[in-house]
């Protein structure tokens, strides 16, 4: 595994920074394809509307753009991207004049994770908390995350659902969901908790250039029942059909096949 830290070879940072001590920062998680990052204008978009909300000084983007290009040197990978506050002194307070770090490093592309034949997923007991002023950026606290993967050891079941306290579907512990409702596909609103990923983005672009747009609206779990078809998306996995929900077999909808062949021409 290369990894840069601040722009040099290296695997250590401070340990007063804020980023291990209070998940102050922001992470990116981009495929490698063909050599070049897929959607990087988007993730580097989704990067400076995190830092702008934190307040965290964004490094030039040629700066970045240079050190993602320099990691990315290989076919086929993962290049995980994390910006910190940096360091400071014990407590919460930031400092006045922070000075970021920046890690980037390269990882193997996984082994796939999902059956062509679509995924089982179930819901998770634990919930997202919601707060605006993070809701949509990838901010470091992944706590929630943490608890509700933990909460299976099922080889097949590849993911799961989770909700906020007002008991509306959100997405997946690492994915964005997408549920045929009526003939069209519909998508929670991310405006109080959840991450709006790059691939979810790709998915609405595409779909609405089809002439078929997604429905952005507040999405009850209970509604799932009369889903036909539900699909799960990320940067690495495209778009993951289910084939079951919660005990409840889904037809596999096609359009995963479909936007996954998009996607890799990209």
């Amino acid at each position: 595994m290369r990894a840069l830290v601040n722009g040099r070879e290296d695997d250590c940072i401070d340990p007063m920074d804020r980023g291990l001590h209070y998940g102050d920062g922001l992470f990116e998680t981009m495929a490698v394809q063909g050599g070049g990052v897929r959607f990087l204008d988007w993730h580097l978009e989704r990067l400076a509307d995190g830092a702008a909300r934190l307040a965290i000084p964004l490094p030039e983007p040629g700066t970045l753009r240079a050190e993602i290009g320099a990691v990315a040197a290989a076919d086929r990978g993962i290049i995980k991207l994390i910006l910190t506050r940096g360091a400071g002194e014990r407590g919460y307070r930031p400092p006045l004049h922070p000075v970021p770090t920046r890690l980037l490093f390269r990882l193997p592309w996984p082994a796939p994770a999902a059956p062509t034949g679509g995924v089982r997923v179930g819901w998770c007991r634990t919930r997202l908390g919601r707060n605006p002023r993070l809701a949509g950026i990838k901010h470091l606290n992944r706590l929630e995350q943490v608890l509700a993967r933990a909460e299976w050891d099922d080889a097949d079941m590849a993911e799961a659902l989770m909700m906020d306290d007002r008991d509306r579907a959100i997405g997946g512990t690492q994915t964005n969901l997408f549920a045929r409702m009526a003939g069209r596909w519909t998508t929670p609103v991310l405006d109080q908790c959840g991450v709006a990923g790059v691939m979810r983005r790709a998915f609405m672009s595409w779909a609405a250039a089809r002439g078929e747009p997604v429905i952005e609206r507040e999405l009850p779990a209970a509604e799932l029942a009369g889903a036909t078809a539900l699909l799960l998306t990320n940067a690495i996995i495209g778009a993951w059909p289910v084939c079951e929900l919660d005990g409840r077999a889904l037809p596999v909808d096609p359009v995963a096949a479909e936007f996954n062949g998009w996607v890799l021409r990209q």
